[in-house]
């Protein structure tokens, strides 16, 4: 084996080492209550597994509030072969970042020959604590999984300029469609390859720069259509809350390029969310981020000639940020860590390029340059390992997050949360209201305020809280659930009926909402509202759906068949329910599907009594 193999096949090894020093502990963390319920845990359709019904309910449906199917397709994967063991869904997170991490290595090399830059430049994005969110948290699988795909885009690319031929720019289309299916954020990326042309690989004096942008064309469509069909997601799911006035917004978008800057050289006391600035940002602090970032663009323009790769890198940084930097608000954080997951690696690329250009002519380079390299990625690997710590379970990332941060009503809302499914009612209604005082627009903490308000047999007010959380975020289809059952247990049985119909508006295959109005439909006291015929389809389609085989469900499809007059069918489903129940011991339930069929045998035999053919 050559040196220059050996040292290649040590890099690689080394890059993969390091991640998994850092976030191999992530085996044993828990899911959190930050997202993951949705993504995961409490979505029938993630946790049915890998199914052709899956398959095109990822391509077909919003999830989390944006239009990402192979991201919902590889959590589907993930249950399919681990269930819900949240240590195995953390390894693929870490799993997939590792190949990001060298295939942005291969890259670089590839496209600049610099061996040793290349392997600082990906072992500081591999570790960096910036990096912590999105590997360690389970919801940011989007993350990882587009920077693989957006990676393989890159590699495919430096392919393509090689050797220019139209089947290898397809291969950099469906890369980057991969991409911008695991998260749009990758729209940018196009704009990127231009960058790329500038430098290392300087096509624009060999073939022109109108030749490389018009060869870029099929990818700006495909950007198109994804912003498209992101915008339309995020339209339909967030609702009629207002937006943040445009001002504050530009305002905080400035300050936070110069933010991600401090938190990529000084990455401490970061947390999972942080609350938006609105209008109490210093004139100060906006001044002297439009004097910082004007300055720094006009000097990396006037040293583009000598140092090309520090206009390259500067605006990869900015210009990968722009989707999610806030001038088109969406969520009310301030910004987020995960958000630098590939816009960083252009300020690392050039930083690190820098470095070795400026230090071409030292004798003892390599004598400085080496333990400076090996104490700053040991110093960021220990900064990580300690973050990564705190997302342990859910109870550490809130408490962490309060102890920085103790006006966050997000984390406020979370420690809620847990204590919600202790019991703890009492100590989540006032976590909730203080997470209310601080943000009145957090439409989770109005519904989980509504839960803990219900248990507590506070249903009016409980209803108040779910509806403004509806008005917030009208794509929940919890809490349209919970306040239908809430309306209807208090005798307001049409407007519960509007609620689980506009659940099935948002969410057709939602069960939840089919069973209720399948049990209304067949059992409710108002006799004009019963309607055997439809009770049945309702029972039927809840059935269908993941997770449908339940005895609750075939207890409401036996009373759909009995209001329908099919009482055979009726006890059969009632059997059925019986047999499914069994497995629980829920005697209670059993002795009441038992009544039931000794009605539904009632009735039929009276039915075949007074029935006009006998």
């Amino acid at each position: 084996m050559s040196s220059r193999t050996t040292r290649l096949v040590a890099i690689y090894l080394g890059l993969a080492g390091l991640v998994a020093l850092v976030f191999f502990q992530t085996a044993h963390f828990s899911f959190v209550n930050y997202d993951d319920g949705s993504y995961v845990f409490e979505n029938p359709n993630i946790r049915a597994g890998l199914n052709a019904r899956g398959i095109v309910w990822a391509f077909t449906h919003i999830h989390a509030q944006n239009w990402h199917p192979l991201t919902s397709i590889s959590h589907m994967i993930d249950c399919q072969f681990f269930g819900l063991n949240a240590g195995q869904h953390h390894l693929v997170n870490v799993g997939l970042h590792t190949v990001a991490a060298l295939l942005l290595f291969a890259f670089l090399w590839h496209s600049t020959d610099a061996l040793w830059a290349s392997a600082i430049t990906a072992a500081i994005f591999a570790i960096h604590p910036l990096r912590v969110e999105s590997v360690a948290w389970i919801s940011e699988r989007k993350d990882v999984l587009s920077g693989v795909f957006f990676m393989l885009t890159l590699v495919a690319y430096v392919r393509y300029v090689r050797a220019p031929r139209w089947q290898r720019m397809a291969l950099v289309a469906a890369c980057f469609t991969f991409g911008l299916m695991s998260k749009p954020m990758l729209v940018t990326t196009p704009i990127v390859l231009l960058l790329l042309d500038y430098w290392p690989f300087r096509r624009f004096e060999k073939q022109g720069l109108w030749k490389v942008i018009l060869e870029k064309v099929p990818l700006i469509i495909l950007a198109l259509g994804s912003c498209t069909a992101t915008l339309i997601a995020q339209r339909l799911a967030i609702g009629t809350a207002e937006q943040l006035p445009l001002a504050w917004r530009i305002n905080n978008a400035l300050v936070s390029y110069v933010n991600y800057l401090r938190q990529m050289f000084w990455p401490v006391d970061l947390v999972p969310f942080y609350v938006h600035p609105e209008a109490r940002l210093a004139t100060w602090e906006i001044v002297g981020a439009i004097i910082l970032l004007v300055g720094i663009t006009v000097a990396v323009f006037l040293l583009r000639r000598k140092l090309r790769f520090l206009l390259v890198g500067w605006l990869w940084y900015v210009v990968m940020l722009l989707p999610v930097i806030g001038v088109v608000q969406v969520g009310l954080q301030g910004r987020a860590d995960r958000y630098t997951y590939l816009p960083q690696i252009g300020v690392i690329m050039a930083v690190v390029w820098a470095i070795r250009d400026l230090t071409s002519i030292w004798r003892a380079r390599a004598i400085v340059l080496a333990p400076a390299s090996v104490a700053l990625i040991g110093t960021l690997s220990f900064l990580s390992y300690r973050q990564t710590t705190q997302w342990r379970d859910t109870e550490s990332l809130w408490s962490y997050t309060l102890s920085l941060s103790p006006e966050n009503d997000v984390a406020l809302a979370g420690l809620a949360g847990i204590e919600v499914v202790r019991g703890q009612a009492d100590d989540a209604i006032t976590h909730y209201r203080q997470a209310l005082a601080l943000r009145g627009g957090n439409a989770a903490a109005h519904y989980g305020l509504a839960v803990a308000l219900s248990r507590q047999g506070k249903i009016d007010e409980a209803i108040e809280h779910w509806q403004r959380s509806l008005e917030i975020q009208p794509d929940n289809t919890d809490a349209r659930n919970y306040l239908g059952t809430a309306l209807a247990g208090i005798g307001r049985t049409r407007e519960a009926i509007e609620q689980w119909q506009q659940t099935l508006a948002f969410d057709p295959d939602n069960g939840n909402a089919a069973n209720n109005l399948g049990w209304i439909l067949a059992t409710s006291p108002d006799s004009t509202l019963r309607d055997g015929a439809k009770a049945v389809a309702y029972a039927k389609r809840a059935i269908s759906v993941p997770g449908g085989n339940n005895p609750l469900v075939y207890r409401t499809l036996a009373a759909a068949y009995a209001e329908n007059g099919q009482f055979a069918d009726a006890i059969s489903a009632a059997e059925h329910a019986k047999e499914l129940v069994r497995a629980t011991g829920n005697s209670e339930l059993v002795s009441e599907l038992d009544r039931c069929i000794e009605l539904f045998r009632q009735q039929r035999t009276l039915h075949v009594k007074v029935s006009p053919e006998n």
